[in-house]
C-alpha cells in the first residue's frame, strides 16, 4: 500500500468515525436531522473508500477499512462516551489487527 492509498483510507476512517459518533448521537437523543446527517456521512466514508479499493482491490480494502474504524471508533467510544470493552472484545481487536496486517503484508519477489 502506498502512501497516496494510506491518506484516503485514513481519510474515510475518520468520516466514519464522525458518521458513527453522529449516529449514537441520534440513538442517544434522536432527531431525523442528526440521522440524515450520519447517513450522509456513511456516504462520503463509501465514496473514499472507492479510492482505496482502487488501489488495493475489494478484499484487501475492506479488511483495512473494517479494523481501522474497529480500532478508531472504540477509541471513540472509551473517550467520548465512556464505554469500557471488556479484557476478551480489546483480544479480540488485538488479533483484527493481527489479521490486517498479515493481510496487507507485502509479499518478496517470486
Amino acid at each position: 500500500m502506498n502512501l497516496v492509498t494510506l491518506a484516503w483510507l485514513a481519510a474515510s476512517t475518520a468520516v466514519f468515525v464522525a458518521a458513527n459518533g453522529v449516529l449514537k448521537t441520534y440513538a442517544q437523543q434522536g432527531g431525523i436531522w442528526v440521522l440524515a446527517g450520519a447517513l450522509a456521512l456513511f456516504c462520503v466514508g463509501n465514496t473514499l473508500m472507492v479510492q482505496v479499493m482502487r488501489g488495493n482491490g475489494l478484499g484487501v480494502a475492506i479488511a483495512l477499512s473494517v479494523v481501522f474504524q474497529l480500532v478508531a471508533i472504540t477509541a471513540m467510544a472509551m473517550v467520548v462516551f465512556g464505554e469500557k470493552p471488556s479484557p476478551l472484545q480489546l483480544a479480540g481487536m488485538a488479533l483484527g489487527v493481527v489479521a490486517v496486517l498479515m493481510i496487507a503484508w507485502p509479499e518478496g519477489q517470486a
